[in-house]
């Protein structure tokens, strides 16, 4: 039987046959209740031998000369069985070697890594090391957690980004079976990542682009180029002079995320404020349009979104990211009639994308088709049309 006592700060685990002390040490945590789940642990594993399941587990979580001590009474030969950091650190790698190969974008890996540090501060919370510990059952109440975390922010969209740390979290259990490292993934996938079936563009009004512009101030040029590119974010704080034609009138980029290439036409308002900019500045053809106001530096992605949620704050408009400038671009070409694959080309995303994400769920599109419907010319007017062009006027009589 073991006992456990404070010593200091910390509780030891003492282990008495008869009179005599066989083995004692530190447990190395000050919580009592986490004390008594590692000791119930090292019990279960003296019960069950050298062999038992429990030794590689107890190995990472108790002090190393604790765990010699206890390991040693019945003979332990240490087996090490891959752990949540094994993985996590073999991924990385493997990502890394993605991105050299240009399979893989930088800011893919970085949202990459953002699930995988939100999991493993889940897995610290519980104790949790082994892989061989993490079941499906474990991963789902992950997934509970991770939605409330994501309410408690400001300006969050809710959970929508759950499918996508599904699918972050799959991937990375696919690469440990493949690697050998375990047997099963144990992640539940949510759908497609990006799709949902209630929601869709979210394009600002007119009246919130007008409060936008007028408080837009020293975001005036990030601004412009959001609402009259679409480029993500990602290509927006990265577009350079030399992809700036002012002759032609055109912004021609390879996307980031897509790797296809986008010619968009640059609107007036638009082309002039890029004038003014290189008449002021005389940069170089490398040189980045959009500079952080603040510090005179080029703009970072998570620096654009502050200052784009700043801006909506300035505004009173609710929830502004670059995103939904991308959105706003989107619906408003197909509202002044341009094709899905009109909008695909400018946005350098797929005509099915476009058709999905864009059309069914805009009220302004709705609002087209009624329009449409309410005085163009459909079946029954052609029909009753071609009556009338049939029809013989009958002969006035004499």
């Amino acid at each position: 039987m073991i006992s456990i006592r404070k010593r200091g700060k910390t509780y030891h685990a003492d282990l008495v046959k008869g009179r005599e002390h066989s083995a004692r040490g530190s447990l190395g945590t000050r919580n009592e209740d986490a004390a008594r789940r590692l000791t119930h642990r090292l019990e279960t594993a003296l019960s069950e031998g050298p062999n038992s399941s429990c030794w590689p587990e107890l190995s990472k979580l108790l002090p190393r000369g604790t765990f010699l001590r206890f390991s040693s009474l019945v003979g332990v030969t240490e087996k090490q069985l891959p752990t949540w950091n094994d993985l996590q650190e073999s991924f990385k790698t493997h990502m890394a070697q993605r991105v050299k190969l240009g399979k893989l974008s930088a800011n893919t890996v970085d949202r990459y890594n953002h699930t995988l540090k939100e999991f493993e501060f889940f897995l610290a919370e519980r104790r949790i090391i082994l892989l061989g510990d993490i079941r499906k059952p474990f991963v789902e109440s992950f997934k509970v957690w991770r939605i409330e975390r994501i309410k408690r922010r400001k300006h969050s969209r809710g959970a929508s980004s759950i499918p996508l740390d599904a699918a972050i979290l799959h991937r990375a259990f696919s690469f440990a079976i493949e690697n050998e490292m375990i047997e099963k993934n144990p992640v539940r996938l949510e759908g497609r990542p990006g799709e949902n079936p209630e929601g869709g563009a979210e394009p600002f009004t007119a009246d919130e682009l007008l409060r936008l512009r007028q408080h837009a101030g020293d975001d005036l040029l990030s601004f412009l180029l959001l609402r009259w590119t679409g480029f993500r974010g990602s290509d927006a704080v990265r577009v350079s002079f030399k992809e700036i034609d002012l002759l032609a009138k055109e912004a021609n980029r390879l996307t980031q995320k897509r790797k296809k290439r986008v010619v968009i036409p640059l609107q007036s308002e638009l082309l002039f404020a890029l004038e003014v900019v290189r008449e002021r500045r005389n940069p170089a053809p490398d040189d980045r349009v959009l500079l952080n106001p603040a510090t005179g530096k080029p703009l970072t992605r998570p620096g654009l979104y502050r200052r784009m949620v700043a801006l909506g704050r300035r505004a009173s408009v609710a929830n502004v990211h670059p995103h939904r400038f991308r959105d706003t671009f989107a619906v408003d070409m197909l509202v002044r009639g341009a094709s899905p694959y009109d909008v695909a080309k400018m946005l350098g995303d797929t005509i099915e994308t476009v058709e999905k994400h864009y059309m069914p769920f805009v009220k302004e599109l709705r609002e087209r088709v009624r329009n449409i419907l309410e005085t163009g010319v459909g079946l029954e007017e052609l029909a009753q049309k071609a009556a009338e062009s049939l029809q013989i006027p009958s002969k006035k009589p004499n």
